[in-house]
């Protein structure tokens, strides 16, 4: 599964959010600023997550953006729903090389696997709650681990890799 920026960025959006305290919101700027995108892209994520019912805006000078529910009732296969383009549903028609269809129609190994990989990780989408991800990355990846039942991962060799 190969997750998009706007996928990323909206999850990150929320996770803003989700550790404001009760009462409090984030103006658009504000948002923009603290994970480095435009205004204009935080605009449009923040369109998209207040017309799903994750956010709620509220106008005037003390106005801003706040969650709409509570971060443990916001699972992320909700999320994702929203701000995906739905690869899945496209996937056939996306490999078609030069001609219009692809070959394989009905009688593919490929595509079973393809959906049953995005069954799967829907799945464990659907027991992840955005509140669950707030913290600090060792803690986060110790929840999933436990929630998914898979061998954890050390933070601390990822980052080593990673550089």
């Amino acid at each position: 599964m190969k997750i998009s920026a706007q996928e990323e960025y909206g999850l990150r959006c929320l996770l803003q959010l989700a550790t404001l305290k009760e009462d409090e919101s984030l103006t658009l700027p504000q948002i923009a600023e603290r994970e480095g995108i435009s205004s204009a892209n935080a605009g449009k994520l923040m369109w998209l997550l207040n017309k799903a019912g994750f956010v709620q805006a509220t106008r005037g000078t003390k106005g801003g953006y706040s969650l709409a529910r509570e971060a443990g009732e916001i699972y992320l296969s909700e999320v994702i729903k929203i701000l995906e383009e739905d690869e899945i549903a496209g996937h056939c028609e996306s490999y078609t090389g030069v001609l219009d269809s692809c070959v394989h129609n009905g009688g593919c190994g490929i595509r079973p696997v393809i959906v049953g990989l995005h069954e799967i990780i829907q799945n464990a989408l659907s027991q992840i709650t955005l509140a669950q991800l707030v913290g600090t990355e060792a803690k986060v990846d110790e929840r999933f681990h436990r929630i998914q039942g898979l061998r954890q991962l050390s933070v601390n060799s990822q980052q080593s890799s990673n550089r």
